[in-house]
């Protein structure tokens, strides 16, 4: 506060300091709150999914039980050799409110039938339903990853936004706004300091003027 430069320049490019900072955490704060709607809104989809993946889950062990049991673990072995395949996934970026979120990018893993490499006769059935089972298992789960990346990407962006706002709200907005009163103070002191040094310059002047010109 000492080294303040006293004067009207000083006190303007604090006001309009004070009035950027202001509106910055107006625009902060409306960040965060679309924002927050946001990974709300991607908080739903996780829950969702997870409560999905356990299911796919289940039925997936299920069916590789029953492919066991009815086959053997041989057979059922030779087929997941034989249905080996790479998995197509592409990971980019997508744009919400500023925040670069990922967007995985691929393909159903559900296959048909003959797309799954192994021979269709002398293959039961309950292979083929272990198959089918196992792939919509992998397909909610890169779902869930999407959404849970997601999640993670707003929820640090949050953080961050809420940092700044906090930084401008408790300390940068309120430190402007103390230089600007404590210049405006200055200035109305110098001002009543000149007005009475004024008043009595003029009361002196007055008592030396020869009283025929009073």
């Amino acid at each position: 506060m000492a080294s303040l430069s006293a004067t009207r320049m000083e006190l303007l490019a604090k006001k309009a300091h004070l009035a950027l900072a202001e509106q910055g955490q107006d625009l902060l704060e409306q960040k965060r709150l679309a924002l927050l709607r946001e990974l709300l809104s991607v908080v739903d989809r996780v829950v969702a999914g997870r409560e999905q993946l356990q299911a796919a889950a289940l039925a997936a062990r299920r069916a590789l039980a029953r492919a066991e049991a009815f086959a053997g673990g041989e057979a059922v072995r030779s087929a997941a050799l034989a249905a080996r395949a790479d998995l197509p996934i592409q990971v980019q970026t997508a744009n919400v409110m500023g925040v670069s979120v990922p967007t995985i990018e691929r393909k159903r893993v559900d296959r048909s039938l003959l797309g799954r490499g192994y021979a269709l006769t002398g293959t039961p059935v309950t292979i083929d339903e272990a198959a089918g089972a196992f792939e919509a298992e992998v397909n909610q789960l890169l779902e869930l990853a999407e959404s849970e990346l997601r999640l993670t990407r707003l929820a640090a962006e949050i953080q961050r936004t809420s940092r700044r706002a906090n930084a401008l709200e408790y300390v940068l907005i309120p430190r402007l706004a103390a230089e600007r009163d404590a210049i405006a103070l200055a200035l109305d002191e110098r001002e009543r300091a000149d007005h009475f040094r004024l008043k009595r310059v003029k009361q002196v002047l007055e008592r030396r003027r020869p009283a025929d010109e009073r």
